[in-house]
């Protein structure tokens, strides 16, 4: 939107959305942390959790800082954060893979799993550092009193090595994924190739409960979803050991690269705030900068690919992963403009055949507008384009990608994702992290007005 100052009716309008978004959070929180969704996701999400604290920190930022709080004391001695912590009250049936096949405790013994608690042994993008400090800045005051930062800053830290440490077996300094839920957009078609080496489990030997909650055409196939499963079981036998190339699945995703590179300006200005030297991470948020533009920049593709890791070779599908690291601070300016190109061109048509940024080509081989990370728009994702676009000087652009994702969240019932061109609900509704950044684009919209207001524009 060109103009950002409120009428009445859009005041009126902001204030009920943000009502309904905070109803959500508050239906969804159970009571230590929030699960993304009661009936289809009911444990507590690792990614998930740092965008809801995003969220919460305009609304509760105590609650904020429990959020992430309860996320890390189920991190491993490792350093690995897990992509599930388990709640113990939820029955292993309603959702799969349950705490009895990861066997966390059992398993993942060696690699240091908490005792008192059941996690998967996977990760999910690395979001954390960004949140800890976001919510830190909604509430200095609480945060020191706490000593907030203090606690989470060594398992912020020891996450971070141990992406760097024990993932980057691409030998370049890029972190890898062993299974494509770590890279948070499980389904995309970027991962067709690498997977299709899988043998997937039978189909006999596991029961999907997604299926019971949600649309199967909205959902990955059965094939995909056995090799999911057979991926994360050889994982788990393997006693969760970071094999290196060994892995039959190990892709290097710019947007993965991107978030953990973010983190680390994030970790720097959590070091300045507690009188440490911020420099040495600084100096890996530029390596890994560095390192995307060398290894996964594609000129003739106008974005980041993704990396085979065992064949050492880019894989071509153009994915919304691959317009992430738009969100870096020290992008190159080339780079960055190219990045806004093909957001707005036909590949994902942005402001033209599309208000939300899809999470798939719209001209790509696969490309599905309802089936997950096949195409639709997802909030999240959109909300970390939205803040790139502002960061690199396209204001209009970023404005507009705001409003549409305040008016699409709320037409959709806060769905998880929606169609990219109709904008129709798609998966879950009422879902966490679509509240969450709402809160947060409510929240900085009424910053900015106030703005103006105080300056008499």
């Amino acid at each position: 939107m060109a103009d950002r100052r409120t009428t009445g009716g859009a005041e009126l309008r902001q204030e009920e959305l943000g009502r309904q978004a905070a109803q959500i959070l508050e239906a969804n929180w159970q009571g230590a942390s929030t699960v993304p969704s009661p009936a289809l996701y009911p444990h507590q999400w690792s990614w998930d959790s740092a965008f809801i604290a995003i969220g919460l920190r305009h609304l509760s930022p105590r609650r904020a800082q429990q959020e992430l709080e309860t996320l890390l004391e189920a991190q491993w001695a490792d350093g690995r954060i897990p992509h599930i912590v388990f709640n113990p009250a939820v029955p292993l049936g309603a959702y799969f893979p349950s705490p009895d096949f990861w066997r966390s405790s059992t398993a993942g013994r060696a690699a240091g799993a908490p005792e008192g608690v059941e996690t998967s042994g996977i990760v999910q993008p690395p979001v954390h550092a960004l949140a800890a400090w976001l919510v830190h800045e909604s509430d200095r005051e609480l945060s020191r009193r706490r000593r907030f930062l203090e606690h989470v800053w060594p398992r912020l830290a020891a996450w971070h090595d141990y992406l760097a440490d024990c993932r980057g077996f691409g030998g370049a300094g890029l972190a890898a994924v062993v299974h494509p839920w770590e890279s948070g957009m499980d389904n995309s078609p970027c991962w067709d190739e690498p997977l299709g080496r899988v043998e997937p489990a039978p189909a006999g030997s596991f029961r999907r409960a997604d299926l019971e909650c949600g649309d199967g055409a909205d959902r990955p196939t059965d094939l995909d979803y056995g090799r999911y499963v057979r991926l994360a079981a050889q994982y788990r036998d393997g006693g969760y050991r970071d094999a290196g190339r060994d892995h039959p699945f190990a892709v290097e995703d710019p947007g993965f690269n991107a978030l953990l590179a973010l983190s680390e300006h994030a970790l720097a200005e959590i070091a300045t705030e507690l009188g440490w030297d911020a420099e040495p991470h600084r100096s890996r948020a530029r390596r890994l900068t560095a390192a995307l533009v060398r290894l996964l920049w594609d000129e003739d593709a106008g974005l980041f690919l993704c990396r085979d890791v065992r064949t050492g070779t880019p894989v071509p599908d153009r994915s919304v992963t691959g317009l992430l690291p738009l969100v870096l601070p020290d992008l190159p300016g080339d780079i960055a403009g190219a990045l806004v190109r093909t957001m707005t061109g036909p590949n994902f048509g942005l402001g033209k055949d599309t208000d939300l940024v899809p999470s798939y080509d719209l001209c790509g081989r696969a490309f599905d507008a309802g089936r997950y990370w096949r195409g639709p728009a997802w909030f999240n994702v959109n909300w970390l384009l939205e803040r790139g676009l502002r960061q690199h000087g396209a204001t209009g652009r970023a404005d507009a990608l705001e409003e549409a994702v305040l008016t699409a969240a709320g037409a959709s019932g806060f769905a998880e994702y929606v169609d990219p061109r109709t904008g129709e609900a798609r998966g879950a509704t009422g879902f966490s992290w679509t509240a969450a950044v709402v809160v947060d684009l409510l929240a900085r919209v009424r910053e900015a007005d106030g703005a103006r207001v105080a300056a008499g524009v």
